[in-house]
């Protein structure tokens, strides 16, 4: 879509449906502004917080979601994507909370001991909040007390854990195998990812399941928690 479109176009014209698709839109091209005017827009027109962040935001992120999948959008318009939707999620976060909103989930999330590749990792964090979970980041480099002291602390459904390297990978196993001795192991869904991975490193290392990409691992993670919470 070209700016000049996005110029001539006056967001308060549109009725709050069609904003909301709009919004689809201006996420998909990253308008991080456009989102802001129109998540101000429709709270002020008397839309729910949640209405707002499932029609208008989360819808919008599915979209983008599938195309990355499929290879139509690359990691830096995701990203502008996912900033987007950022901006919006801060808008909303305080009146969700205030609303009593509970996210759909709890993800601890973080790059393995001796990775500092973060890119991946961001986008999944971001992918996740943008379909209703509510994401602890443990940022790059997290070791094995680092990932138990999260778990302990904040008590998630899913953990996280993500490569870049080959000479990392190894580390998810090491993780895993202290839950299994602390016996905690199958209190959690596990979720592995990386460029280096896939399904039978795994499932090797014990996971519950490898997500090739961002929009993989937040279909995974919702699927998961629906199961193991008797939903689906």
């Amino acid at each position: 879509m070209s700016d000049e479109h996005e110029d001539d176009l006056d967001l308060s014209a549109l009725g709050s449906d069609e904003l909301a698709e709009q919004m689809h839109d201006d996420l998909y091209d990253g308008l991080k502004d456009e989102i802001v005017e129109g998540t101000k827009i429709l709270l002020e027109r008397g839309w729910g917080a949640e209405k707002v962040l499932n029609d208008a935001l989360v819808e919008g992120m599915r979209i983008v979601g599938i195309d990355f999948r499929d290879g139509i959008l690359f990691v830096p318009e995701v990203l502008l994507a996912a900033n987007a939707m950022k901006a919006g999620m801060e808008i909303l976060r305080p009146l969700l909370a205030e609303a009593g909103a509970d996210p759909i989930g709890k993800v601890v999330i973080g790059t393995v001991k001796g990775d500092i590749h973060d890119i991946g990792k961001n986008l999944v964090a971001m992918m996740m909040e943008g379909a209703g979970f509510e994401v602890i980041n443990l940022g790059i480099n997290t070791d094995v007390d680092e990932y138990l002291a999260a778990l302990e602390q904040h008590r998630p459904d899913i953990l996280g854990m993500s490569a870049l390297l080959t000479t990392t990978m190894p580390y998810m196993k090491v993780v895993i195998d202290e839950m299994v001795k602390r016996g905690i192991r199958d209190d959690y869904i596990v979720l592995v990812g990386g460029a280096p991975l896939n399904d039978e490193f795994g499932e090797a290392v014990g996971a519950d399941a490898y997500c090739r990409d961002a929009a993989v691992a937040a279909d995974t993670a919702s699927t998961l928690v629906k199961k193991r919470r008797g939903e689906l």
